[in-house]
């Protein structure tokens, strides 16, 4: 499976638009790494348990959008665009939200 955000593939033609994928991702938020987190914002510095989270939130999204576009008949998914946010649950925290989405092709 070629997955791409281009519109288009170099030297090779689309013969077939299956339509839009998309994948979803949800991760609970933990509080110990909520607390060091915080820790972050008071002196500064890049939060790598966060930004570990992000990284694996992403491929899962790309590896279930790979397994939806399959499920098409698909051969690639191009245009593809990766979008993040977060699900406010009242007081009990936050849940984080990866969004993966493509055009499923047959090449």
């Amino acid at each position: 499976m070629i997955l791409s955000t281009t519109d288009t593939l170099q030297g090779i033609p689309v013969n077939e638009y299956l339509g839009v994928v998309t994948a979803e991702v949800v991760y609970g938020s933990n509080a110990l790494r909520d607390f060091f987190a915080g820790i972050r914002d008071i002196i500064g510095g890049r939060t790598g348990a966060y930004e570990r989270v992000f990284e694996k939130g992403q491929k899962d999204a790309m590896d279930e959008l790979s397994k939806r576009a399959q499920r098409l008949g698909a051969d690639a998914v191009i245009g593809i665009e990766i979008d993040t946010g977060t699900i406010n649950l009242d007081e009990s925290g936050v849940l984080l939200l990866i969004t993966a989405t493509g055009t499923a092709v047959k090449l």
